[in-house]
This record gives structure tokens, sequence and C-alpha cells, in this order.
């Protein structure tokens, strides 16, 4: 073991997101973990994690990491070459939640310098649950739901500020809220977040994310002209298929249409028409191929996400398909001016695809009103 060397606690919940694909909108409890594999879902959380760490491998001499046994860390380090500890043994095949905070209990008292862990909000609140203010930690985002202030914006971005602090740079730290929703209500369509706690994190502000602004858009006849420009175009193309994202704005799209909508999942419409609701990222790519197709999208208010968060449908695969060319981004002004001049974030899991997507990107704010606005590469 190095001498002095930085001690990194991680845990990895590998289940976390592993809902987000398959449209379950969240992967709490063993029914739910066990529904998605059986839909075909593909646990990413590891392959997030190793977006991270990849940001310290030339500072592999310079730390040590304490870990979980298996896929909640052990398996991982080791196949990069990290020297490593493990700390706690999971007892099940399958972790849960309190797994979790059974192996942060232990990276506690082996005094690491930060812990790092990779989910989503319940991840959070079970490492809070532990930990509270007693030590720095920071989220890798893996999960279906991120509302919380403790994760970065994008998995690299985590490793980067770990990777600060290895090297001794100054990184100061902030108390940042530990927030979580109902997941049975998320999947009828009710946003119920609320605030869990307090952690600890380095407050590198390009690098971390906002808490998410909850609440609709309340600037109605802004919507109203968002949403004839967006049927407009529609009328122009009926044979085009729309992929109609998850959030408030296009919500108000799909009541202005008259059609159903599934707020917190992706729909499809042609010709004006419902084609399917609620569709996973396997459906999405099989009506997406050799279709022409254009994807309504809005931005998580206060966090500037585009991808990455609650549209995990939305696979890169499905990205590739559609094309950056044919995205329909909408927003109202004040959305926007809500981000204090910080770009939007495309977190896809893939960072080719990221760095593709990076640049500026144009933003219908009303009736045949568009602005430019940088979408971050990281």
């Amino acid at each position: 073991m190095c001498i002095p060397c930085f001690k990194l606690g991680l845990v990895i919940n590998p289940y976390a997101g592993i809902g987000g694909s398959v449209a379950l909108k969240g992967s709490d409890g063993v029914e739910t973990r066990e529904k998605a594999l059986a839909l075909g879902a593909t646990k990413l959380a590891n392959t997030r994690t190793r977006l991270a760490l990849e940001e310290l491998l030339s500072l592999k001499d310079k730390v040590h990491i304490y870990t979980a046994s298996g896929e909640m860390g052990e398996t991982l380090v080791a196949e990069m070459g990290f020297d490593y500890t493990v700390v706690y043994q999971q007892e099940a095949a399958q972790s849960e939640a309190q797994d979790t905070e059974r192996c942060a209990r232990q990276l506690m008292q082996h005094n690491v310098d930060l812990l790092l862990f990779a989910g989503g909000d319940g991840t959070a609140r079970n490492v809070c649950h532990i930990i509270g203010e007693t030590l720095p930690v920071l989220g890798v985002p893996a999960g279906c739901k991120i509302h919380s202030g403790v994760y970065a914006v994008t998995p690299q971005a985590a490793g980067r500020v770990v990777a600060m602090m290895i090297q001794g740079e100054i990184v100061t730290l902030q108390e940042a809220d530990v927030m979580d929703i109902d997941e049975a209500l998320f999947r009828q369509g009710r946003v119920n977040a609320r605030q869990y706690g307090e952690m600890r994190v380095p407050s590198e502000l390009r690098y971390i994310q906002a808490v998410k602004m909850g609440g609709k858009e309340s600037d109605e006849l802004v919507l109203s002209d968002i949403a004839a420009h967006v049927i407009e175009f529609m009328e122009e193309h009926p044979e085009r298929l729309f992929v109609m994202g998850s959030g408030s704005t296009v919500d108000f799209i799909m009541q202005e249409l008259g059609l159903s909508n599934t707020l917190l999942g992706v729909d499809l419409v042609q010709n004006q028409q419902i084609v399917a609701h609620d569709v996973t990222a396997s459906a999405l790519l099989e009506y997406t191929t050799n279709q022409a197709t254009t994807l309504v999208i809005t931005l998580i208010g206060g966090q500037g996400h585009i991808f990455g968060r609650g549209n995990q449908q939305l696979s890169p695969d499905v990205l590739k398909q559609i094309g950056r060319e044919h995205f329909l981004l909408v927003a109202t002004k004040s959305k926007l001016q809500g981000l204090n001049g910080k770009p939007l974030i495309a977190d896809t899991g893939d960072a080719d695809l990221d760095a593709q997507l990076a640049g500026v990107i144009s933003v219908t704010t009303g009736y045949k009103d568009q602005v430019l606005y940088p979408i971050a590469k990281f």
C-alpha cells in the first residue's frame, strides 16, 4: 500500500437504474429488479462506475480503495488493477439496501478520506442513513431517480473531483440535500420528492449537480406557444414518428394534442395519434428503425440534464439512430435562465456519444422562437 495514500471508499449498488430502460421507473424492491431482468434489462452501475474510476488510472500509485465484495466493488477495481481491500462481504447473491448500509458503516470505521458510491436517490438515502455528515461523500449517477445534490453531473465528472482530491487540490466541502421520491406514486405519474437529510460533498461546481427543481411550469401562455410550434411541425410532417420524452413541458404539448401522456415515461405519436405508451428502450429501437423520427425532449429544471435522468429509455443506440439533428428540445426561457449560465448535460452512458452531442443546440422557447444554448463537454 502506498504511503501516504488517499483512502477511497467505494460502494456500488449493482442494480441501480435497472428499471429505467424497461420503463419500470425505478429499481427498488426484489420484484422490480427480477421483472427488469426478465424484460432484458442490463445492469449498468458497474459500467458507469468504471467511467469514474478511469479518471484515476494515472493516479493508481496514490490511492488505495476500500470496498465490498463482488459486484458491489471488488470485481471492478480488481479488473482495473487498483490496490484494494475488501471490508464487507455481501451475504446474498443479490445485494439489498442493508448491504449498502453495512458496507458504508465498515468504510466509516476504516476512516476513508472520501466515500464514492454509485446508485440513485435510494442509494443516497442508504448512505446518508449511516454516514450523515461524518465524512465526505460523492455519488456516481447510476439510478433512474436522481434528485439529490450529492451526485456529480456525470460519472466522469465524479472521477475528476476525486482526482482533484487525490492530488491535493483545494476542494471546498459543502452540505447537499439527499432527496428521494415515492416510487409507487412515480409509476402513477406523480412526483412526490422530499428531503431525507444532508451529506457533505466536494463542491467543484462544474462537476456537481444541483438539486432538481420540482413543480410544473406556471407560464401557460409560453407553454401554449411552444406547443403550437411543435404541433404545427407535426401537421407538416404526418409521416414522421415523434418520440415524446418525459417531463411537464412535453406533457403540456400532449395535453394540447388531446392525447393521454406518460408524464414520467416515453410515448410515441404519429399523425397526431398515439402509437404506443410508456415504451422501453428495446421497443423504441424497433419502432425507430428505418422510420423518420423526431425526438421531443425538455431539460430538468435546476440541473440542465437532457439525457440520463429519468429517461433511460432513450438509450445510446436509440439516440444514435434518431440523430442529433432530429432532436427537438423545448423549454421556456425562464427554465433556461434558471440554470444561471450552466450548460445543458447529456449523460447517456456512452462517453463517445456524450462528446458528439456536446456543442450548441437550438432550443424552442416559443412559437417559431428558438435560442442557442450549449451542451457541456466533459
